[in-house]
């Protein structure tokens, strides 16, 4: 077994200029592009784990999927998520080694400075 475990990486995507079914699509478009990726795992987030204020579709939150991925894919993934989500809101949470890191984005220069913090949070734990 490794020293460093998995890292955790929530997105949450934030999108009020679609509705329900349209961010439904573009989450499961994004999870399937994940999934091309080197990750561990990958899916959406069921109901049960929902946080408060957020909405639920088909029994998973709306706009939320989770992934796991070895530390030395985590830049790899989160340079996808930058190149594909540069221009929108979302919310990413990363955990590792039992710590948590939640940032919020809403521009290029605001996910890139996420990026960078979520990468430095992995390095030091």
């Amino acid at each position: 077994m490794s020293s460093q475990s998995n890292v955790k990486l929530t997105i949450a995507l934030d999108n009020p200029d679609l509705d329900t079914e349209e961010q439904e699509r573009e989450t499961r478009n994004l999870l399937r592009e994940i999934k091309d990726l080197d990750v561990e795992r990958a899916e959406l987030v069921a109901v049960t784990e929902t946080p408060l204020g957020s909405k639920a579709f088909g029994g998973f939150l709306l706009g939320v999927l989770q992934t796991e991925v070895s530390v030395a894919n985590f830049k790899k993934v989160l340079g996808f998520v930058g190149d594909r989500l540069g221009n929108k809101t979302i919310e990413l949470e990363v955990e590792a080694n039992g710590k948590k890191l939640k940032v919020k984005a809403s521009s290029r220069e605001e996910l890139n400075a996420a990026i960078e913090q979520a990468q430095n949070f992995i390095a030091g734990s």
